[in-house]
């Protein structure tokens, strides 16, 4: 393989979940800036519309594929394995970037509410890669990438619950890049530190916090979700084909900094 080659992702196809905005977008993006096709899930269908509007307007018509769906629900993780099938598409790249989180004292959480964040962080991730397993197998050389967290390796006042999932996710990760090696899969994960998105919009609008965030960065500055998507990227790239059951942190330094 040429050095240029190695640094390309032409002939490939990415399914990026959670793809409509943020992270997930940016992730869609990047990876089709390489030469990847894509096929994206979000559970907003207008937002995923959107999404592949924009997408396809920046690769000269390249339109990507979607599906609306909710991972949460595990029937509905069933019905995208569906829907790949009924396009015949089978992706060689995986990005599990779906998650949400609900930030509140561990004593506070209601059991229904602690198995549906297990689920949407963890779960539906897990769930996937079983499903897309066959798929992935019969490339001989797959990727599947694990959107993690800075939670699932520290404590960062997220809450328990998410921080567990996204501890899981990596683990999770590891495992499975040790199981499926022998099916030519490799599997990574990444875990962002503050990222300028929807989701974190609020909590950097209070001065204190910002400041607070930005003193514990050793890059004194929020990360941006093309910087997340350039270590997905990298990670799914035959130049990173020797590299499996890692996670990066992509946070600025911030789980390198000392009191």
């Amino acid at each position: 393989m040429s050095a240029a080659a190695r640094w390309r992702l032409d002939g490939r196809l990415a399914l990026v979940t959670g793809a409509s905005r943020g992270i997930g977008l940016a992730c869609a993006r990047e990876l089709a800036g390489l030469g990847a096709g894509l096929l994206l899930v979000a559970r907003d269908p207008d937002r995923l519309e959107a999404a592949c509007d924009e997408l396809a307007e920046e690769s000269a018509g390249a339109r990507p594929r979607a599906f609306a769906a909710d991972l949460s629900d595990p029937e509905q993780s069933l019905d995208v394995l569906d829907w790949l099938r009924d396009l015949g598409a089978v992706p060689d790249i995986l990005v599990n970037n779906v998650g949400d989180n609900r930030s509140r004292p561990a004593t506070a959480y209601e059991a229904d509410e602690l198995r549906w964040l297990l689920e949407v962080n963890l779960l539906s991730a897990f769930e996937l890669c079983r499903l897309c397993h066959p798929l992935l197998r019969e490339h001989g050389s797959a990727s599947i990438v694990n959107i993690s967290s800075v939670s699932g390796l520290t404590h960062v006042r997220t809450g328990a619950p998410y921080g567990m999932a996204k501890a899981g996710l990596v683990q999770m990760t590891r495992n499975l890049a040790c199981e499926w090696a022998v099916d030519g899969i490799r599997v990574n994960a990444v875990a962002p530190w503050y990222i300028r998105t929807d989701r974190t919009a609020g909590p950097l609008a209070d001065p204190a916090w910002y400041d607070e965030v930005i003193e514990r960065t050793p890059l004194r500055r929020i990360g941006e979700p093309e910087e997340v998507a350039g270590a997905v990227a990298f990670l799914c790239l035959p130049a990173a084909s020797y590299v499996t059951g890692e996670c990066i942190a992509v946070d600025g330094g911030f789980l390198r900094n000392g009191f």
